[in-house]
């Protein structure tokens, strides 16, 4: 099949840096809103069976422009595409809480799924859960397209080690700004490669904010 995964659009917390992952999350910003209604625009040449969200608010607002263009329902919403928990970090934004979310993702990214988010879980958590949505998404389009609204730590952490032909920390060192697409062929059993990442928003660089302290999607060189 061919999977989409689409980083939401800005939000207040993007602005500012903060670890935000808890549920329900906060909405968007009004460049958030506009980065949404670039999707369906930038989307056009796909031919989409299915749009999905996670549980965070975010995801689903930014996912509505598509599936309003395409006359499907909202997107179904799945249990396990949201944000890696901060868990102990939850809604801060100093370096040092930065630091210690980005380390903990990117030794999961690398293949060590045995550390823990300061007063959460393991890598294995988080892969169990992401796991099982995309093995539920791609049983649903076999041979077909859909498109999961996710998150910037998440589909980069998920991508390092899911998709085969990526070399060693490049998701770590790509961006993925709001709304930057990543696209994979393939399935659970056989494996993924990723055809495309396109770490810019879909509408293009005048819909980026290079104000924000964009901590989730930026190179991990620009948070270090």
């Amino acid at each position: 099949m061919r999977l989409l995964l689409v980083r939401h659009g800005q939000t207040p917390a993007n602005v500012v840096g903060a670890l935000d992952t808890a549920p329900p999350g906060p909405g968007l910003t009004a460049l958030g809103e506009q980065q949404a209604a670039a999707v369906p625009h930038a989307l056009r040449g796909e031919s989409i069976d299915g749009v999905y969200a996670s549980i965070l608010l975010r995801t689903q607002l930014t996912s509505r422009p598509l599936t309003a263009a395409l006359g499907l329902p909202d997107a179904a919403v799945l249990p396990g595409l949201h944000e890696i928990e901060a868990a102990d970090l939850e809604d801060r934004r100093d370096r040092d809480a930065v630091r210690s979310y980005l380390e903990v993702a990117w030794a999961w990214g690398s293949g060590d799924l045995s550390p823990r988010m300061p007063g959460g879980t393991d890598g294995n958590a988080f892969f169990a859960r992401y796991d099982a949505d995309i093995r539920a998404i791609a049983a649903a389009h076999a041979g077909g397209t859909a498109v999961a609204f996710s998150h910037g730590a998440a589909i980069r952490v998920w991508c390092a080690v899911r998709a085969g032909n990526l070399p060693p920390d490049y998701a770590a060192f790509s961006s993925l700004d709001n709304t930057g697409v990543v696209i994979l062929d393939g399935d659970p059993d056989g494996g993924w490669i990723v055809e495309s990442w396109a770490g810019q928003p879909v509408g293009g660089m005048e819909l980026r904010d290079p104000r924000a302290d964009d901590v989730t999607g930026e190179s991990i060189e620009d948070v270090r």
